[in-house]
């Protein structure tokens, strides 16, 4: 009777992983669908297109997560800006122009003092 009693505990606990498994699933391609980043051609998961639907358009595994814009920090001011957002002059990163002009503007070598 006990191991009876086990089997049927085990049987609703799997049942409740699986959905729960499911749900997520199923908001992730949700928010895939939402950012645009579905393969075209409509794959589904499951469906015949799986070796389409393994990957996305940049070649990186579709369900791997995108890696956020690095952060850069303005060397006048040391505020942190996206990389792709941020100015570069002479080798150096900065936040706005107002920022790289200053740097550009300041005298450079043996008489910057």
């Amino acid at each position: 009777m006990r191991n009876f009693f086990f089997l049927v505990v085990l049987f609703f606990v799997c049942q409740w992983l699986l959905k729960k498994l499911r749900r997520a699933n199923e908001r992730a391609q949700q928010g895939e669908a939402q950012a645009g980043a579905r393969p075209a051609g409509g794959a589904t998961a499951g469906g015949a297109n799986g070796a389409h639907h393994a990957r996305n358009g940049n070649g990186a595994a579709h369900g791997a997560p995108q890696l956020a814009d690095p952060l850069i920090r303005c060397a006048q001011c040391g505020v942190h800006t996206p990389r792709s957002e941020s100015i570069v002059v002479a080798g150096e990163r900065f936040c706005c122009a107002d920022h790289a002009r200053h740097f550009a503007s300041r005298p450079a070598g043996r008489d910057a003092r």
